[in-house]
């Protein structure tokens, strides 16, 4: 049977629970998510929705499966603790136009689409995926860029959402083409879970869009060894030998990868691939993802250990957003005051910022 391309394996998502159940039989926690956001009375903070690719690296018979977590909803999700928050990084508090966020003096952000190939259960910015906003309208994109062109010290752009490469390669060829010719100088960062959950995603034609509008990056995101498979080796190889480099960005999650052995496999198949390991990050307080969370001071054993078992260019920074729109920080270069109830992450200009501890 001929494969399908990647456009129709998109459409195909499993979005559904009963098609989810034709591949998986439910835990009691994923079935009463289900079950919980069919009542008018609770809402849903993330669509549900998973490629046929993706699927098929998870063990389907095991609801611990480090790929399946990351994908499959549970009732855990409906649970809100005091300190989440539905936009935990106050990305409206640096938002200058609908789709365009400047929070650090030389980037931006720029949200394309909000629509995802896979909703990654751990995400930060819920308030935005999958809340059907559509791909960024030519009006948005122009006033985006009018502010951009303005301000000169923006030096790049980070195109995020959703995931830029969800979208066709027409309007993405139009995107780049509208911010180089506003903003020639500018540097190109496209962040993307396509190489992991959807590789066929990456044709012979995208790659020929892109490599026009160098310099640009990939910031890819893989969290567990099982999603380094042939297919998106593959993916990855194609934007490398078109000039295209790849940085990849983790997530410590609880349950998926938060051991320095796992860490350590992930690192050293990244850099075989010719990948570099960018970040790991710490979770971001956003609601309820709280199960997803590893407790700080467990994260900092785990980074130590990590750095025992790989070289410095399979090394990531452990790094955190700092709650309420600090901004990103190496967490062994910021300073941290324990509390009673968790930590103070302290900025450059000795601003607090808490974080919970929050113990397993």
């Amino acid at each position: 049977m001929k494969k399908k391309c990647w456009i129709e394996q998109f459409k195909d998502r499993i979005t559904r629970k009963e098609k989810i159940e034709e591949s998986c039989i439910l835990s009691a926690e994923e079935d009463a998510f289900f079950k919980l956001t069919e009542s008018p009375n609770t809402s849903r903070t993330l669509d549900f929705a998973v490629t046929g690719y993706f699927l098929s690296l998870a063990d389907c018979s095991n609801p611990e499966d480090p790929v399946r977590r990351q994908f499959m909803p549970t009732a855990m999700e409906l649970n809100s603790l005091p300190y989440e928050l539905g936009d935990p990084l106050s990305e409206a508090k640096y938002t200058i136009t609908p789709r365009l966020i400047h929070r650090y003096s030389n980037r931006v952000v720029l949200l394309v689409t909000d629509l995802c190939a896979v909703y990654c259960r751990y995400c930060f910015r819920r308030h935005f995926t999958g809340k059907r906003k559509g791909i960024i309208g030519r009006e948005e994109l122009n006033a985006a860029l009018s502010y951009i062109a303005e301000n000169k010290e923006v030096e790049e752009i980070l195109l995020s959402g959703g995931d830029p490469l969800v979208i066709a390669d027409s309007k993405i060829g139009e995107i780049l083409n509208s911010i180089k010719k506003k903003v020639p100088h500018i540097v190109i960062r496209i962040g993307t879970r396509v190489p992991s959950v959807l590789p066929d995603r990456i044709t012979a034609d995208l790659i020929n869009i892109l490599k026009e509008y160098k310099p640009l990056w990939i910031i890819a995101q893989f969290n567990h060894p099982h999603e380094l498979t042939c297919e998106s080796i593959q993916a990855l190889s194609r934007f490398i030998d078109a000039g295209i480099p790849v940085l990849n960005q983790s997530v410590l999650l609880r349950g998926i990868n938060d051991n320095a052995e796992t860490l350590a496999e992930l690192s050293k198949l990244l850099v075989a691939a010719r990948v570099k390991p960018y970040y790991l990050f710490q979770g971001d307080l956003a609601r309820g993802t709280s199960h997803f969370r590893v407790p700080l001071a467990e994260g900092f054993k785990i980074v130590r250990a990590l750095a025992e078992k790989v070289s410095g260019i399979g090394m990531p920074v452990f790094a955190v957003d700092l709650p309420g729109g600090g901004g990103k920080v190496s967490l062994f270069k910021v300073k941290i005051e324990k509390s009673e109830r968790g930590f103070f992450l302290i900025d450059k200009k000795g601003k607090k910022y808490f974080y919970p501890d929050e113990q397993k």
